[in-house]
């Protein structure tokens, strides 16, 4: 990962984030003061399908994305939760070994992952397989590595590209091949991803989409 890891995402001291008085650090600090993880965690997923079923009505085959749509869909899912919602971390994080972008850094990022990766693929097109994989790929893992809001990216990306798979007349994406035991190789393909390696990610949504079209009986 080299010289690259750090001149791209120039990390630096890690803050930590408030969390929400009584939840023992395990949730976020929300406007409904919700302090049980379990609860957080079925609120938000509630909420998440809520937001792709809103989503999928607003977009069409012929949008491209960009970086104010990322906000947007992050803003229509959380946004009853919590007050930032839709707006850029003002705080800096890492996941084990990974240190994804500085705080100060992310509205310059998302600007070339707008001109970048979301101008290359999106409108996403009706393609093999493989070249789904592909697309919704780069955009996933650089989207990740941004990591633009303080929770929920990783969702974010995953919403992302249920829409992408819809333009490209995909039925919406099934993800069960990115938990349990597959976690820790999605994490991989995430790290792969420092050195523009979207290869394993590939591999994982290749299997995301044959899944999906397996449950579709497509």
């Amino acid at each position: 990962m080299g010289m690259r890891k750090k001149d791209r995402y120039d990390t630096a001291d890690f803050d930590e984030d408030q969390f929400e008085p009584g939840s023992h650090r395990r949730v976020l600090k929300n406007l409904l003061h919700i302090t049980s993880k379990r609860e957080m965690d079925r609120l938000e997923g509630r909420e998440q399908v809520r937001a792709l079923e809103e989503l999928a009505a607003a977009y069409d085959k012929d949008h491209r994305f960009t970086g104010a749509d990322v906000c947007r869909i992050h803003k229509i899912w959380l946004g009853r939760i919590y007050s930032w919602a839709g707006h850029y971390r003002q705080v800096n994080v890492r996941k084990g070994e990974v240190a994804f972008a500085a705080a100060a850094h992310i509205p310059k990022l998302l600007v070339e992952f707008e001109q970048g990766p979301l101008a290359r693929h999106t409108p996403c097109r009706p393609a093999e397989v493989e070249h789904l994989a592909a697309a919704l790929a780069e955009v996933h893992v650089e989207l990740v590595l941004i990591h633009p809001f303080r929770e929920g990216n990783g969702r974010v990306a995953r919403i992302l590209a249920v829409l992408m798979g819809l333009q490209a007349g995909l039925p919406a994406l099934y993800f069960d091949k990115f938990s349990g035991q597959k976690r820790e190789e999605y994490f991989a393909a995430v790290r792969a991803g420092l050195d523009r390696n979207y290869g394993p990610m590939e591999k994982l949504f290749s299997v995301v989409i044959e899944r999906t079209l397996q449950i579709h009986g497509e």
